[in-house]
């Protein structure tokens, strides 16, 4: 009967060890996923703020060496809102013709390789 109930305990402790482990990939998932939403989100913004001011599309290119405030107040708010967003990890907006693409680049802490979202759009003049 002792046995049995040493069984039943070490039953019930791999029970409580695996919730705890799956609680803890939900939590690392979860905050993956609220990385990649502000990831999406920054991006979207600077794509609306190329949208209102088209006539100076070129300047928002990072590539170039002058830029707007508008540019460098989103690079700004970038490295302050996702983790491991400078140095290498350093937001990019590329102008072809009239295509933005805008590539948002973060690195979790704890993680070996950053992630990545990319974001294109046309935009074109409203006539």
């Amino acid at each position: 009967m002792l046995i049995e109930a040493l069984i039943g305990l070490l039953i019930f402790m791999l029970g409580i060890l695996a919730l705890i482990g799956m609680q803890a990939i939900a939590m690392q998932y979860t905050i993956d996923a609220k990385y990649r939403s502000e990831a999406s989100f920054l991006a979207n913004q600077i794509i609306g703020v190329m949208w209102v001011d088209r006539a100076n599309l070129n300047s928002y290119d990072t590539t170039s060496g002058a830029g707007t405030t508008q540019r460098a107040t989103w690079i700004s708010s970038v490295t302050e809102t996702l983790p491991g967003a400078t140095g290498g990890n350093v937001p990019t907006i590329s102008i072809s013709g009239r295509q933005a693409t805008v590539n948002v680049i973060w690195q979790r802490p704890g993680e070996s390789a950053p992630s990545q979202h990319s974001a294109i759009a046309q935009i074109n003049d409203p006539s």
